[in-house]
């Protein structure tokens, strides 16, 4: 990507026909770019792009140097691209050469670096301790609920943050009288406060309730599939054990469950507690015999202990949520330059988000390892847009208003940003949701672009930390996974504190490379996987998770 060549406006890629707002353009504003001169006709606001040279109607638009939209009519130079004069375009792909040389990044200032890690069994390593409980169908949520109300506070796992306080102050209010008016206008400060921890079990970083509407009534694709992800999380290296509820007569069935987690580990070995309602007859049974055996787990997982463990047992999962005109240019980079770092020595990144990879198929089947991994790229996105396009909205349609708001005005844009976060490297493996990591290096996992979704499936998959760039601000997390969030640009991060860990928007103000941020953001992921820095989401509780019902979602 071209450096930061002015503070006012920047051009990705030598091809590209448009320029990136760096900041508000005023009417009259006079550009000078290369060779050209002209003057913004209408004020651009940051993020937004603008032409080059004028554009008549089906001119290709072009950004990052991948086709990105048509022109719907005549376009004059240094006018805003929007979704009334441009619609989405994206180039045609096919199998072609394999294009896997690439420029291994400098890895000196991590050939030491380990980080204080859970060692697994099956050689993986987890950043955290959990016990999940789960249900296999949703039957047996308000069972998990019981079970999350009888343990949480009593073993010192209760929510870290409380606003208690302010409800108390809002029942003061309505005692003496005061009127609506004047309880909406009352400041009742930000009195939320971090519990007192004191954990029975040290070592265990929480127990979690994985809460779902799946596992019956619809198809039987989407509960095997459940049950695959549900699977991943129970042999997940962050997680030393499970219960596991079920009704009985659900399509997601104990056989079916038991034969993904063999998938997965044939040699599974972890405390895992699986109870079926309609056999043991009452709740009380069932709860009772779900609080005994979960504690005696959790007994057991509380002897794991922390130790030092090489980068290579890393696994990245890659995500955006909230992505605006600043993504491709500074988050996303920076993860694909991190990515570049951790593949170079061995470990594993995710790059999931399928319609937000629409555009760039070329040149991501192009980097597949061999022939039949390119296939299964190309036959996975066709199958999935032909899925979205039966249900009346294909990859065209994934932008958010917020997206658009903020300068992605096409899925294309927006893809073309998004797949930065997957660096350089050789495509290593292309995986179908929700299969597992096997292999080191860049993996591809086929994934909706909503983010807790995807999120949900990267940590299935085996990432054992999650990097979240954001643009707009979004507080997914996950219950099992530390997920960082990095902010695309700096008034986000002054704005939402609460929410993000890093600020990339150095990078648009151009005191920070990419490579820089890159490194800085490794370091940082080093003090998380070792327990020594919680991200926000994990302060907060964001305990995302949400199974993907297969074509319903983009």
């Amino acid at each position: 990507m071209a450096s930061l060549e002015t503070t006012y406006f920047i051009q990705i890629h030598p091809s590209d026909n448009v320029l990136v707002a760096l900041v508000d353009l005023p009417a009259g504003f006079k550009v000078k770019f290369n060779a050209l001169t002209f003057d913004i006709i209408t004020p651009i606001a940051a993020k937004h792009k603008f032409t080059i040279h004028e554009l008549s109607e089906g001119n290709s638009i072009f950004m990052y140097g991948v086709l990105v939209g048509k022109a719907n009519g005549a376009i004059p130079a240094g006018h805003p691209i929007t979704v009334d004069n441009v619609k989405h375009a994206a180039e045609g792909y096919q199998l072609g050469e394999r294009k896997t040389q690439w420029q291994q990044p400098d890895t000196t200032a991590f050939i030491d670096k380990t980080f204080m890690g859970f060692h697994r069994k099956d050689g993986a390593v987890g950043t955290a301790n959990y016990w999940i409980v789960i249900p296999l169908v949703f039957c047996e949520n308000r069972n998990v609920e019981v079970l999350k109300e009888a343990l949480t506070d009593k073993l010192g796992f209760k929510k870290t943050k409380s606003y208690e306080n302010e409800v108390d102050g809002l029942i003061a209010l309505y005692k003496t009288g005061k009127s609506i008016e004047e309880i909406l206008q009352a400041d009742l400060q930000d009195t939320a406060s971090a519990a007192p921890v004191n954990k029975l079990f040290p070592n265990i970083d929480g127990i979690k309730f994985l809460n779902h509407d799946m596992g019956c009534g619809g198809t039987r694709m989407d509960s095997d599939a459940l049950c695959g992800l549900l699977a991943g999380y129970i042999t997940h290296p962050n997680v030393a054990g499970a219960t596991v509820l079920s009704l009985g007569c659900q399509h997601a069935q104990i056989s079916i469950l038991e034969a993904e987690i063999n998938k997965r580990d044939p040699k599974f070995s972890k405390p895992l507690v699986i109870l079926e309602q309609q056999k043991l007859g009452t709740e009380s049974k069932l709860l009772q015999e779900a609080l005994k055996q979960t504690f005696t787990g959790l007994m057991l997982a509380n002897q794991e202990e922390r130790a030092p463990a090489p980068l290579s047992k890393l696994c990245i999962g890659l995500e955006c949520g909230g992505s605006d005109g600043f993504s491709g240019i500074s988050a996303n980079p920076a993860l694909g330059h991190l990515s570049d770092l951790l593949v170079t020595m061995g470990g594993s990144v995710i790059l999931a988000e399928f319609p937000e990879l629409c555009g760039v198929e070329q040149e991501l089947s192009d980097r597949c390892i061999d022939i039949t991994t390119a296939n299964r790229f190309m036959g996975l996105m066709r199958t999935y847009n032909a899925l979205a396009e039966a249900t009346g909205s294909g990859f065209y349609a994934n932008p958010s208003p917020g997206n658009i708001k903020d300068g992605l005005i096409t899925d294309a844009i927006k893809s073309a940003g998004a797949a930065k976060k997957g660096g350089n490297s050789p495509v290593t493996a292309v995986l179908d949701y929700p299969e597992k990591v096997t292999k080191p290096g860049l993996n591809l996992l086929c994934t909706p672009g909503s983010d807790v979704e995807s999120t949900t499936a990267e940590v299935a998959s085996g990432a054992n930390i999650v990097l979240f760039t954001t643009g707009l601000g979004t507080p997914t997390g996950n219950p099992i996974a530390p997920v960082i969030k990095l902010s695309t640009n700096t008034v986000l991060f002054n704005k939402m504190p609460d929410i993000i860990d890093i600020n990339c928007g150095t990078i648009i103000e151009g005191t920070e490379s990419i490579q820089q941020a890159g490194e800085r953001i490794l370091h940082y992921v080093i003090e998380v996987a070792s327990g020594l820095i919680k991200p926000k989401a994990v302060l907060l509780g964001q305990d995302d998770f949400i199974p993907w019902k297969r074509g319903v979602s983009l």
